[in-house]
């Protein structure tokens, strides 16, 4: 049996024993980087995140990540109690401190912060917001493509929970993943309320078919950063792309697979629910998209 992996699978790396933590201001040792168990993101999952990376001393896309964190705060009704710009200096002065330049990977959280009492009413966090910024050395290494599996969890409806939330409330997808791996799977391939394909538990889901990119509507999915630059490069570089509804026998007979995310940017899809994609290795469609976002990153 070839070996499990994940879209967010990274070398060992060291150093992250020693990386200091953004916890509220301070930034502290690995160990010191705690919050309460009273905190609201803790007790309900309530709070909403961001994950960066830094490639050649540039966090990639820093505005946009920072923008869309504070939609989604404001959607929540979550005050950041920081301006954006603060935000982004947190994270230059949390990289100051690692003393990283390169292969690295942000998470910014926010929650309502501490509860007076154990229950769920929002106006039980008095005391401000709870902020954090992890930062790991962090080399992405696949050791093959990534191997799917259809999961009966479905991205919802937005009077759910909206999907395009980067909430902290992630159980559904982490019982996608889990229904994936016992169909020995790596990642789970989620559909749509109307049974189109959507989506996977952590990333962006496109097809490659006759030379034109697939990708869903994004009406049920995060509509990530990298989907949209992946998009956008296609437009630009007269690749055709379409953001369309699309089934499952469309995807089992597509040329090529590939994942998009923040983490891994564009990961290569080798099977799905056991059957092979293409012929199983990256394509070329997902070779030159790769060249392509690695061009603007550069750029």
């Amino acid at each position: 049996m070839p070996p499990e992996v994940s879209t967010h699978q990274a070398e060992e790396d060291a150093r992250n024993e020693e990386i200091l933590i953004y916890v509220n201001g301070k930034i502290v040792p690995k160990a010191q980087a705690t919050v309460s168990v009273y905190d609201s993101g803790f007790m309900l999952g309530d709070g909403v995140w961001e994950g960066v990376r830094l490639y050649n001393g540039k966090w990639t896309f820093l505005q946009e990540h920072v923008d869309r964190l504070f939609e989604a705060a404001k959607a929540i009704d979550l005050t950041i109690g920081l301006t954006p710009d603060q935000v982004s200096n947190a994270v230059l002065e949390t990289q100051k401190a690692n003393g990283m330049v390169t292969d690295a990977h942000a998470r910014l959280m926010v929650t309502r912060g501490v509860k007076t009492r154990p229950f769920q009413h929002p106006r039980l966090s008095q005391q401000g917001p709870t902020m954090v910024i992890i930062m790991e050395h962090s080399r992405q290494k696949l050791p093959r493509p990534i191997r799917l599996a259809t999961v009966p969890h479905l991205r919802g409806l937005p009077m759910t929970q909206d999907p395009k939330l980067n909430s902290h409330s992630k159980l559904n997808c982490i019982l996608a993943c889990i229904a994936a791996e016992k169909a020995g799977a790596d990642e789970a391939l989620m559909l749509d309320v109307h049974g189109f394909v959507n989506t996977t538990n952590a990333c962006n889901f496109f097809i490659v078919r006759k030379g034109a990119v697939w990708t869903s509507t994004g009406d049920y999915c995060m509509n990530g950063i990298t989907r949209q630059k992946v998009i956008d490069l296609c437009r630009s570089n007269d690749i055709p792309v379409f953001e369309r509804n699309f089934s499952l026998v469309d995807t089992y007979s597509a040329d090529e697979a590939f994942l998009t995310g923040t983490f891994g940017a564009q990961t290569p899809v080798g099977m799905i629910d056991g059957r092979v994609i293409g012929d199983g290795q990256i394509g070329p469609m997902t070779e030159r998209l790769r060249g392509l976002y690695k061009e603007l990153v550069g750029a």
